[in-house]
């Protein structure tokens, strides 16, 4: 709200200390797409006697932009959580529903396509959990915090940019492997579907994170310095990584223009970061998989067209989930 020295954070409470209620106004709670468990509402604090100041005065951006982070943070786990869930469901019918004398899951262009979904999980998830260690990291204050803070800066736009936007493919996706059934609401696909790009609109859509990226690249040396550091970790490891990187680094070099192809510099950032850690953490098949497809170039737009020649049984065994 606005405050004598200009936009101020505040804390309103609903009820006082007395027990009284504090006034305030809902005009409406908005009848969304999905997600209808979390409620939206627009507000008018009419009446409203009393509110706690957070931070300093006229200066409530900054003082809400700790929680922006992390809730960016929470966008990328939930959109991971969300995949996670749809490849598990897709895996688990695909090895029980039998068709053209068979699992599912075990005709070849099946296996593709539920491999090619559990590669997109598994490096969303990792994604997440790197971020996530960095956050604690960051707050315990230990020798590598200031390092990590200046990881999460610029990593989380990115990883809230591609991680988000990729949820909705996954979810349609994984949603078709169940057939017409995926369709009907029992499945619990539809819902699923309807959830999945909220996290890509919520707490800034992809152009906002996108030039949040360009503004960290030109202003924050210290955060390229420590993304480099992260990748850099896993150079030396495949060779389609290692040219993804050279690529990545020529493109970094010269930020001319760098507004009009900001999206495809940060998905580009996103995937070299994923296959880091994919590299360094995952199984070599896992490792292998993404690095063909992801960065090497051998797939296509859709799921399902991942090369023949590698090893997709042992992609979706780890993506199951036994009940």
């Amino acid at each position: 709200a606005q405050a004598p020295a200009g936009l101020t954070c505040f804390l309103v409470p609903r009820v006082l200390a007395d027990g009284s209620r504090n006034a305030f106004a809902i005009q409406r709670l908005k009848d969304k797409l999905g997600n209808r468990s979390n409620a939206s509402a627009e507000v008018e604090f009419d009446g409203t006697t009393w509110a706690r100041r957070i931070g300093e005065e006229g200066r409530g951006i900054r003082s809400i932009m700790g929680m922006v982070a992390a809730t960016r943070l929470d966008c990328v786990l939930g959109s991971a959580a969300l995949m996670r869930q749809a490849v598990a469901q897709a895996v688990h019918h695909c090895s029980y529903r039998s068709a053209f004398g068979g699992p599912l899951a075990e005709k070849p262009l099946m296996r593709n396509v539920l491999a090619d979904l559990a590669l997109e999980s598994e490096a969303a998830t990792v994604l997440g959990m790197r971020l996530a260690a960095a956050y604690d990291a960051a707050e315990d204050g230990g020798a590598d915090a200031d390092r990590e803070r200046a990881l999460l800066r610029i990593a989380v736009p990115v990883a809230k940019y591609w991680v988000t936007k990729r949820c909705t493919p996954v979810v349609t996706e994984a949603l078709e492997c169940l057939g017409g059934n995926g369709y009907v609401e029992e499945s619990g696909m539809p819902r699923l579907l309807r959830e999945s790009p909220l996290n890509s609109v919520w707490e800034g859509s992809g152009n906002v994170q996108a030039l949040d990226v360009v503004r960290v690249l030109r202003t924050e040396p210290l955060s390229l310095d420590a993304f480099l550091r992260e990748v850099g970790a896993a150079r030396g490891a495949d060779h389609r990584f290692d040219r993804a990187v050279r690529d990545l680094l020529a493109e970094l070099a010269d930020l001319n223009g760098i507004e009009a192809r900001a999206r495809r510099l940060v998905e580009r950032m996103a995937l070299v970061l994923q296959g880091a850690l994919l590299v360094r953490w995952a199984p070599p098949e896992v490792a292998d998989a993404f690095c063909a497809a992801r960065l090497g170039g051998d797939g296509g737009a859709a799921f399902g067209t991942l090369p023949h020649t590698l090893d997709l049984r042992a992609v979706v065994e780890r993506a199951r989930v036994e009940v």
